[in-house]
């Protein structure tokens, strides 16, 4: 039986964890030693969707007295986050927490980390048959979900609708999947009149979505699973007047100008700062096992006692009306820091 935990929960467990710690006559449990240190590792590192993911999961770091690192690579290729995963690895971390971007290829370096002792939790894409102890995301299949009801919504119900997708990147598309089996089962009298593959590249992206108009005149509305195709389509939308309703996942500055500017519709967005504190959180407890002795047969099987299979970081509906909230720069300048240059 699968068990999840929401984001409140832990933030109850942990408070009450460092509540519980402060005797005077008790050492702090909650700090690292000289040098334990927490990794994070992506797939193209410069995308700026990780960033809020990272400036949360330094925080808790910096808060349990912790070192940690971002890294990744800047190209879209599984083989070379592999090797940065791997080059992560050799500086004998305590955790890792990883954005793995196809499940299988990552099974053999998460395991291999795992019987190093290494902690691993994946984020926001996952490796279940690997040994990680976690994972950590919104949930794909709601994101697509919320994104059908957004644009629905405003359809009324009735209409046309488009993909442009990412084959091969797991993430994308089950959100796309349960984009279009919701649709299809909450609307019939919406339908889905084609499908192009972007692959994240906003030229494939204006290309494909000129090709749908050009084929369906009165399409309502296109859904795409990341940011980076909204840009093309929202180019493609506006040459061909301005009907089509751009829906994307993720946001960046672009995309909320865009988005402010009513060039895209809106974007379903993860809650990034709940996926890299709690993230933390749950690769401290994965390295600290000695901290919980749950009444389940851990000791007996010889099980991490920290394995929670699911948490859910909770989403956001990005639309004009909140735009204004998610800005990186804003952000930071809130919160003082210089984010993954610290």
């Amino acid at each position: 039986m699968r068990t999840f935990f929401s984001t409140t929960a832990m933030a109850v467990l942990a408070s009450t964890l460092f509540a519980g710690s402060t005797a005077a006559e008790t050492e702090n449990p909650f700090r690292c030693k000289p040098g334990e240190k927490y990794v994070m590792n992506v797939m193209v590192s410069g995308v700026e969707y990780w960033f809020p993911v990272y400036e949360m999961f330094k925080q808790a770091g910096q808060q349990l007295g912790c070192e940690t690192e971002y890294t990744g690579t800047p190209e879209y290729d599984v083989n070379k986050q592999i090797a940065t995963f791997d080059q992560a690895l050799a500086q004998n971390p305590a955790g890792i927490l990883v954005h793995p971007m196809n499940s299988d290829p990552f099974i053999e370096p998460i395991n291999r980390a795992v019987d190093r002792g290494t902690a691993v939790v994946t984020f926001a894409a996952d490796s279940p048959l690997s040994k990680r102890v976690s994972f950590i995301t919104s949930g794909h299949p709601p994101g697509g979900t919320y994104a059908a009801h957004t644009t629905a919504g405003e359809m009324g119900g009735q209409g046309g609708y488009a993909g442009l997708e990412n084959p091969g990147q797991g993430k994308h598309e089950t959100r796309s999947r349960a984009h279009h089996t919701r649709s299809e089962e909450k609307w019939p009298d919406m339908k889905l009149v084609g499908r192009a593959a972007s692959n994240q590249d906003p030229t494939k992206a204006y290309q494909g979505l000129s090709s749908l108009i050009q084929a369906n005149p009165n399409l309502g509305a296109v859904f795409m699973p990341e940011a980076n195709s909204a840009i093309g389509a929202a180019q493609a939308n506006k040459e061909s007047g301005g009907k089509v309703l751009v829906m994307c996942a993720d946001v960046n500055a672009n995309i909320l100008d865009m988005i402010k500017a009513g060039e895209v519709f809106g974007s379903i967005n993860p809650n990034q700062g709940m996926q890299g504190y709690m993230g933390f959180m749950l690769l401290w407890f994965a390295e600290h096992p000695e901290l919980i002795d749950p009444m389940n047969d851990a000791k007996r099987s010889g099980f991490n006692p920290m394995s929670i299979p699911v948490v859910d970081n909770g989403l956001s509906i990005v639309t004009a009306k909140n735009a204004d909230d998610f800005y990186w720069d804003k952000y930071l300048k809130r919160r003082g820091t210089k984010g993954i240059e610290e």
